[in-house]
């Protein structure tokens, strides 16, 4: 999972995690716990904005959500008991850029928070700055906040419809108006968004909304069902009302869910896209021992953490073979933590991953990681290993190997500093200073899934077949099929 360490530049980084509630009496609190339990999607900024029927209220700040609502009367202020909350991920400076973005317009408050990326935002916004429009942010949930407020509809969820007919991409969005909360999908499904119901309250059911399952579990909701993708679904005081499915999707018959919530993004007790992560994950590693065999004389597996310790898990479930805590994680590095120069990476690795020198000493080893992007990292990690007296290690990555960007929310888009496209996996061994490096195949991944679901994933990453065309990104670079 992405995490709050400056040293993943070999990780694959996700841009956001979304949560709303609707109708409880600690909304504000509520969506606390939900954006802590999705800290992961996000660590560079976090906010909430609340609702008392009459007024919304917002608080936002830079850091990790325990940080951002740490102060003692900071929740106070967000009263009611509607409320939507935002975690980001993207580097920024922008103070401005924190969501959920608040706007005055001609209908009263808005506020929306948003994961994923418009394939066309730039365009919509050149469009939009030479009509006039002001904008002061760099996000595509002001896109879109621009694009409700110049509707002419004669409801709010009427101008929501217009805003999103008019947008590409890969989004999930919540958007919370002073009685209402209202929850979109693109018509791909790439991004993750379920809705879940708490029971028995004294002021009757409570609905939620959030990227990921494991949000559920913190507050006690029950998993109803997702968010479909396309589906615009509208929760009131009488409940959840599908408002619309959106053109577009009723003419897919694929979808595009985005494979790396599987490899790496979510939690693993979390499910997404109808699928157990944890039960996907753990066939990924069982997969990967099929498809390369096990090095002679192996003794042990382990894993990097922390996402691809279910991966391990199932390589050494697979191989017969002992599984071991051969890395121990600092988890309390902190995202202040800086370092006095780029170049001392290797000390950073250290402050990060400490080896347990008695399980790896002498040993025949596998080493199992879920991704390599750049490699920096990586070879860092493989160099702390091999100080801690391996005789052998062979490393295998629960993923194919990655040549082309995303543009559909995930912060890698500069393709010629991919490893995989600058070395052959033998020169990626040779660099990363291990015995043997093995990656899993696009095919072998595809099988660890629910057969009817195969072809609903976006493999655009590893192959260049992109489902929801990038043109707009690019400037019509060729970077792949489009």
């Amino acid at each position: 999972m992405a995490d709050d360490s400056i040293f993943d530049d070999d990780k694959i980084n996700e841009e956001c995690g979304i949560f709303g509630i609707f109708n409880h009496p600690d909304a504000a609190f509520m969506t606390y716990l939900g954006l802590y339990a999705l800290q992961h999607r996000g660590q560079e900024s976090t906010g909430i904005v609340s609702s008392n029927g009459k007024n919304l209220y917002r608080h936002t700040g830079k850091g990790l959500v325990r940080e951002v609502f740490s102060g003692k009367n900071v929740l106070e202020p967000l009263v009611g008991n509607n409320a939507i909350g935002h975690n980001r991920y993207a580097k920024s400076t922008n103070p401005q850029n924190m969501q959920p973005l608040l706007i005055n317009y001609k209908a009263g408050q808005l506020a929306a928070a948003l994961n994923g990326n418009l394939t066309n935002g730039n365009k919509l916004r050149k469009e939009m700055e030479n009509d006039g429009s002001i904008f002061t942010t760099t996000t595509n949930t002001e896109v879109i906040m621009h694009l409700v407020a110049r509707s002419k509809a004669p409801t709010i969820a009427e101008m929501i419809r217009d805003a999103l007919t008019q947008i590409e991409g890969a989004f999930s969005l919540v958007f919370l108006d002073k009685n209402e909360i209202i929850a979109a999908r693109d018509p791909h499904g790439v991004r993750p968004l379920s809705i879940g119901k708490i029971e028995g309250l004294d002021c009757g059911d409570c609905y939620v909304v959030a990227s990921e399952t494991c949000a559920f579990d913190l507050i006690g909701a029950k998993f109803v069902r997702e968010v479909r993708p396309g589906e615009v679904v509208k929760i009131t005081e009488n409940g959840i009302e599908r408002l619309w499915i959106l053109p577009k999707a009723e003419k897919l018959k694929i979808h595009a869910h985005c494979i790396f919530e599987h490899i790496y993004f979510s939690r693993p007790d979390s499910d997404i896209f109808g699928e157990s992560v944890d039960a996907v994950r753990r066939a990924f590693g069982q997969v990967l021992a099929t498809e390369h065999g096990v090095p002679k004389n192996a003794d042990l597996v382990m894993g990097v953490p922390d996402s691809a310790i279910i991966a391990a898990m199932g390589y050494a479930e697979q191989a017969n073979l002992p599984y071991t805590m051969g890395l121990v994680r600092n988890h309390y590095i902190g995202r202040t933590f800086i370092l006095p120069e780029q170049g001392k990476r290797d000390f950073g690795v250290k402050i990060k991953f400490n080896p347990v020198v008695s399980q790896l000493k002498g040993k025949v080893i596998v080493v199992v990681d879920d991704s390599i992007v750049r490699g920096t990292t990586m070879k860092q990690i493989m160099k702390l290993i091999r100080a801690a007296g391996p005789k052998e290690i062979h490393l295998r990555i629960s993923s194919p190997p990655v040549f082309f960007p995303c543009f559909y929310g995930v912060n890698m888009q500069e393709k010629d500093k991919f490893i995989a496209n600058n070395k052959t996996i033998e020169e990626i061994r040779g660099y990363l200073g291990v015995d043997s490096l093995k990656f899993l195949s696009i095919e072998g991944m595809l099988s660890a899934l629910q057969e009817e679901k195969r072809p609903h994933y976006c493999r655009a990453c590893f192959n260049g077949e992109y489902p929801i065309s990038v043109v707009d990104c690019v400037d019509g670079q060729a970077i792949g099929r489009v």
